[in-house]
């Protein structure tokens, strides 16, 4: 079984830029597709960014296209979320999620490990 841990939250000023990391330890992290999303306060987790296995493909929620950058080094068990730009709508806890299957998804229910989640602040 995997287990994923976040690192490299904080607060941040608007226009600021904030670099996520997981780091994945026991499981097969070469093989899962993995993923990050967040849920603010008084509402759902949302999909935010993912990434294949060998990091050939990568998605992203509209809302953070253009600004949010998603990464995996499987050398090293990591994956990250370079965030710029970052606007007070980007305020919440992040989660990176593991998945087993190729194919993309943005369903929580389709991801079989979480992390403990990084809170992530935009405030002047």
């Amino acid at each position: 079984q995997v287990q994923l841990v976040e690192s490299g939250g904080g607060t941040v000023q608007p226009g600021g830029s904030l670099r996520l990391s997981c780091a994945a330890a026991g499981g097969r992290f070469n093989t899962y597709f993995m993923g990050w999303f967040r849920q603010a306060p008084g509402k759902e987790r949302e999909f935010v960014s993912a990434i294949t296995d060998n990091g050939g493909s990568k998605y992203y929620a509209d809302s953070v296209q253009g600004r949010f950058t998603i990464t995996r080094d499987n050398a090293k068990n990591m994956m990250y979320l370079h965030m710029n730009n970052l606007g007070p709508e980007d305020t919440a806890v992040y989660y990176c999620a593991a998945r087993r299957y190729y194919s993309h998804s943005t369903n929580t229910a389709d991801y079989f490990a979480w992390g403990q989640g990084t809170q992530v602040t935009v405030s002047t």
